[in-house]
């Protein structure tokens, strides 16, 4: 969608409009002196004194416009061009004005300089995962189609056995497979960072559909179970089953869900009793398509699909300091208040 343009038209600068309405301000008290002048018969002169009076309003108007000009406009067009800076060099051009004149700039511009920061971080979210994605997807590409090539050049003086077929047949099927895991991760992403209308779901529920989705895990839950938060079922049963998932990838048989309630934001302790996770691998675990289970299938997205699940409805999740096997989580979602 490109981006709406402003019209072009003529328009005055704030300095023009600062100046006239000042200008036009000071020439009141002028108009009237020359009037009084006028009507008196007299004199027509107007004195010394009256003249210097006029002269230093003159100059005075002059510096408070120019005082006003340098105090609003200078901080705007600074602001202007420091835009256009980051445009071309961005994320190194992101850095504060020398001068922000009123409270009003310093705030607009504390917002401005915010936003830009996330646009950059988001554009270079947006590179480095389209190079993740690409290499993912190269992989079993590349692998199935030097197996098909080898399928489709089986010599007929040497032959193929049935068990060299059979295993380079198993490996497109294996790489289909995967293949098909990266693209229901990248669709559960884009549903993470695009999310579904406003809903609500109770940890019950959620407990209810883990249970029913992972039989071999003992799925249980303490504390304030009933509680609603603000998340839609469906992100719920996506962030939930990819927790529940990975606990089982790591050889877990429990999984507990304790929950507790903090003025109006729901506190969800995720704990499993799986082989847990290597101090070394502690602050990777969120970062895109790392796994440490490749060679098994893992995509390395779960918990970043879960983490932006949760970032998308205001909630939050991190790793729990923990010493020996097992896993916890802290999860955090705004409570769900029911009108009426």
């Amino acid at each position: 969608m490109p981006a709406p343009k402003v019209r072009t038209k003529w328009r005055p600068t704030l300095a023009l409009i600062v100046y006239v309405v000042l200008l036009a301000v000071m020439a009141l008290p002028i108009l009237i002196v020359i009037w009084f002048h006028a009507v008196e018969a007299s004199s027509n002169r107007m004195a010394p004194a009256e003249i210097g009076a006029l002269v230093v309003a003159f100059m005075l108007t002059l510096g408070v416009a120019y005082v006003l000009t340098r105090t609003i406009t200078g901080p705007i067009d600074a602001l202007i061009a420091r835009t256009e800076e980051i445009a071309r060099g961005g994320k190194g051009a992101i850095r504060p004005l020398e001068s922000y004149g009123t409270r009003e700039i310093a705030v607009l511009s504390q917002s401005f300089l915010d936003l830009a920061g996330k646009l950059v971080d988001r554009t270079e979210y947006v590179r480095s995962f389209a190079a993740h994605v690409s290499h993912e997807l190269k992989s079993p590409l590349t692998a199935i189609r030097g197996a098909a090539e080898l399928l489709r050049d089986d010599d007929v003086e040497r032959p193929m056995t049935k068990a060299q077929r059979l295993h380079f047949l198993d490996n497109i099927v294996a790489d289909a497979v995967r293949l098909d895991a990266l693209l229901q991760r990248l669709r559960e992403l884009a549903q993470a960072e695009t999310p579904v209308a406003e809903g609500r779901s109770s940890v019950a529920d959620i407990l209810s559909s883990l249970r029913e989705r992972f039989p071999a895990l003992h799925v249980s839950g303490a504390g304030d179970t009933e509680i609603s938060v603000a998340l839609p079922q469906e992100a719920a049963d996506i962030a939930f089953a990819n927790l529940a998932e990975n606990a089982l990838q790591h050889g877990a048989t429990l999984l507990e869900l304790r929950v507790s309630v903090d003025g109006r934001t729901a506190i969800i302790l995720i704990r499993d009793d799986g082989s847990g996770i290597s101090e070394a691998n502690r602050q990777r675990i969120f970062q895109p398509f790392f796994s440490t289970r490749r060679e098994q299938g893992g995509t390395g997205m779960g918990l970043g699909i879960v983490r932006a699940m949760l970032s998308s409805h205001g909630g939050t999740i991190r790793l729990l300091q923990m010493t020996g096997a097992g896993t916890d989580f802290e999860v955090t979602i705004p409570v769900q208040i029911l009108s009426g």
